[in-house]
């Protein structure tokens, strides 16, 4: 039994090193590409595809794992953890045939590009091809996994283990019924008002940034930040890249998406270098992900409590953009409610409703209900019913997205489920961890990182989302605590 589970972690710890060499080839291609190289990095994506199935797919993998279940009352609790996972992983990959896997990488790398061509020339109908051939691709893989009935429930577990559109659907509904009313009041009190931070100079942003986001705990030994189209983590813990965008008119959004992939940084730290290549090294899930990206970046990035450390900082970065702004001001800006077309961009209040706008075309496309052709109409319908408005152009509708580009369906309620199990861990860190904001004022975010690691990240892939959700916080996964939170952060502002 030694023998075979020493095979298996050599094998998964070869196919971990493949794995990471396609993330990072995935990074470069956002971030370094030539804009001639597109067609080459297509081919050694497939290429990459190619070798990474053949080394999940090894029949030596198989027999190890087979020896292995022959007697699992042998194995510690965390090997069979290991076991199960790595099972559950080779019958997916196995399932799967080469060239399929081949020719969805070349049609990701591919559909990325003409995805970046087609959101700068706001030009729908010359991605549309791409986004059909994504659909098809997904709806022949369920197929092969044996959910050809339900394509995009397996869509969804693919990101997030045991969650279907039906669950996702009844949390979505019960959020909705709550948030709707509140946005409407807030929507009433905030007015119209427009950002008066402008003219922040990109190096200086570039360099509070990089103070505050290493503040929080995150090891530029062990990662970096860069820029590309759309931000963006990629990476294991050993080596994290994540990227951010700057405008010299927007400093916030550079600083807060910086903050959100942090989040995402921390938690891959956070995992155990030791067991990266297995599922004891591993996230939980894409909500899960989220809840650690969305919490640093709102209830701690966005709190008066860090401002009251950071802001001299900023203060003397930017003392000229920031003269007459005063530290309410300031504050009320950092939490400003502004409706936007534009998800990353978005408010907190408004953030879920993107979301759920998202969520329900997913279901509709995979349906049948709504055609490719006819999402941009869809889709401006749908802002128009939940955030009261239409996108002025397809560039900043239907196509600001880069998910789709990588055929990756089924993610977006990651954001929305990570955004209430974020809430529910903060309510609990701030039950247990009495006195935080007197940490965030001085500067010290250890004690709830050190939290979020001893409840989260060492736990790997031990439980599944909505177990582990139970385990740390001792309630089912509720939609409740997330409107409270934001019923606290922003009535106090706005009502």
């Amino acid at each position: 039994m030694n023998s075979a589970y020493e095979r298996l972690l050599g094998l998964l710890h070869s196919l971990h090193l493949i794995h990471s060499v396609q993330g990072h080839l995935g990074w470069d291609e956002q971030v370094n590409l030539p804009s001639g190289s597109a067609g080459f990095r297509a081919e050694q994506m497939a290429e990459m595809a190619r070798l990474a199935h053949e080394a999940a797919s090894k029949p030596e993998l198989g027999e190890a794992l087979a020896e292995l279940e022959t007697d699992m009352a042998a194995l510690t609790e965390d090997q069979r953890i290991v076991v199960r996972e790595a099972r559950r992983d080779y019958d997916r990959v196995v399932r799967v045939p080469a060239d399929f896997v081949t020719a969805k990488a070349r049609h990701s790398s591919a559909a990325f590009h003409a995805w970046a061509q087609a959101r700068e020339a706001r030009d729908f109908a010359a991605y549309a091809p791409f986004i059909e051939r994504h659909i098809e691709l997904a709806k022949e893989e369920a197929d092969l996994q044996g959910w050809g009935d339900r394509p995009y429930d397996y869509a969804v577990d693919l990101h997030d283990p045991g969650f279907s559109a039906e669950r996702i659907s009844a949390l979505f509904a019960e959020l909705k019924s709550g948030l709707v009313p509140l946005v409407q009041a807030i929507e009433a009190k905030a007015g119209d008002s427009v950002s008066a931070l402008k003219g922040f100079p990109v190096d200086a942003q570039r360099t509070f940034l990089s103070e505050v986001t290493a503040r929080l705990g995150f090891d530029y030994h062990h990662g970096r930040m860069d820029v590309a189209l759309h931000p963006f983590c990629e990476g294991s813990g050993l080596d994290v890249r994540m990227t951010t965008r700057f405008h010299e008119d927007e400093p916030l959004d550079s600083l807060f998406s910086s903050i959100h992939e942090t989040g995402h940084g921390l938690y891959a730290q956070g995992l155990s270098a030791e067991h990266q290549a297995t599922a004891l090294g591993h996230h939980v899930g894409m909500a899960v992900h989220e809840s650690q990206s969305r919490m640093w970046e709102n209830q701690v990035g966005r709190s008066r409590a860090l401002w009251r450390f950071f802001e001299p900082r900023y203060r003397e970065l930017f003392g000229p953009q920031l003269e007459g702004i005063s530290t309410e001001e300031l504050y009320r800006e950092i939490n400003a409610v502004r409706p936007t077309m534009i998800r990353v961009d978005s408010d907190e209040v408004h953030y879920n409703l993107h979301i759920i706008l998202r969520f329900e075309i997913e279901q509709a496309l995979f349906s049948g209900a709504l055609a490719v052709k006819d999402l941009p109409e869809a889709w401006n319908c749908k802002c128009e019913e939940l955030l009261g408005r239409r996108p002025a152009h397809d560039g900043a509708g239907v196509l600001q997205d880069v998910h789709w580009s990588g055929g990756a369906f089924g993610y977006f309620p990651s954001y929305c489920l990570g955004n209430m199990i974020a809430a529910q861990n903060w309510a609990k860190a701030r039950a247990v961890l009495p006195g935080l904001d007197d940490d965030f004022a001085q500067g010290d975010f250890s004690r709830l990182l050190d939290w979020t690691r001893r409840e989260i990240h060492d736990l790997g892939k031990r439980y599944e989302t909505l177990e582990l959700v139970e385990r740390v916080t001792g309630e089912p996964l509720s939609p409740q605590p997330l409107l409270d939170y934001l019923r606290e952060r922003y009535g106090e502002i706005y009502l």
